[in-house]
């Protein structure tokens, strides 16, 4: 019995080749065209099964109130900060050493004999304090503002919590250089977080590793620096982002709204 050859199946219309412009008919693809109409059909291909371009432009084209300037960049400033918080300590880790026989050994390594060893030790040492001031900065405008009032109460609450992990991780990450003034600094803080009323002595102790300072509260501080906190921060940041999103961004308060001609006519 003759085996019968079935029609090849016609290829979905996202993946065929789009018709020429008028005034194109004769003019051949180059290799270039050919790896855009690529890289396009790919995109295509993702899009239509996750729907991103959709979730993108509803994220960032959006109107902005009148009167919007530069102050309104501090919130992108600091989550840039962030950017390069997590970065150059991702490769910062792949370096130190979190006991306390090497801590020092390998930070010093890193700053005098790592490739640009110094220079990324010196953005991630000092990004952290720009990072501080600047979430300060955005708090200090948002309350100038008033963009803590209905309905952004809840964006708010997540910024001071965003504040308070952002001083958590400086404290955290200044004992990991493990040298006299970051171990002797450490202890005072944890002390001081000791004399807090009711939750102080178990903080502390949960911050120490146990009832004394030693080893254990090395690696403690390391895991909370670099897996506890940024974890919360990530996840706290992207609930801030899609509130920002949603409630959109309030005019500054010297700008007085207009009136609608058409509501006033109807109001009169």
């Amino acid at each position: 019995m003759p085996r019968i050859k079935l029609p090849t199946p016609p290829r979905p219309s996202a993946l065929q080749p789009k018709p020429p412009r008028p005034g194109e008919e004769d003019k051949k693809a180059g290799p270039l065209d050919v790896a855009a109409e690529g890289g396009i059909r790919a995109v295509d291909w993702i899009d239509e099964r996750t729907s991103l371009s959709s979730a993108t432009r509803w994220l960032l084209f959006r109107k902005v109130p009148k009167g919007t300037n530069w102050f309104y960049t501090l919130g992108s400033a600091s989550l840039i900060a962030f950017v390069s918080q997590a970065t150059t300590g991702v490769f910062l880790a792949m370096y130190y050493d979190p006991s306390a026989n090497h801590a020092y050994e390998s930070v010093r390594y890193i700053t005098n004999e790592a490739f640009l060893g110094a220079f990324v030790r010196g953005m991630h040492k000092w990004g952290s304090s720009v990072m501080v001031v600047l979430v300060f900065l955005h708090m200090a405008r948002t309350f100038v503002f008033g963009a803590y009032k209905y309905p952004r109460e809840l964006n708010w609450i997540i910024g001071v919590v965003l504040l308070i992990l952002t001083m958590a991780m400086s404290f955290t990450g200044y004992l990991l250089p493990f040298d006299q003034r970051s171990y002797w600094a450490t202890i005072v803080g944890v002390n001081i977080n000791g004399s807090g009323p009711i939750i102080g002595p178990f903080l502390s102790d949960f911050l120490r590793g146990g009832p004394d300072f030693g080893a254990t509260t090395l690696s403690r501080f390391y895991a909370i620096h670099m897996l506890l906190i940024p974890g919360l921060l990530a996840a706290l940041i992207g609930a801030h982002l899609y509130l920002v999103a949603k409630l959109g961004t309030t005019a500054p308060p010297w700008m007085k709204a207009e009136a609608d001609p058409e509501l006033t006519k109807a109001t009169a």
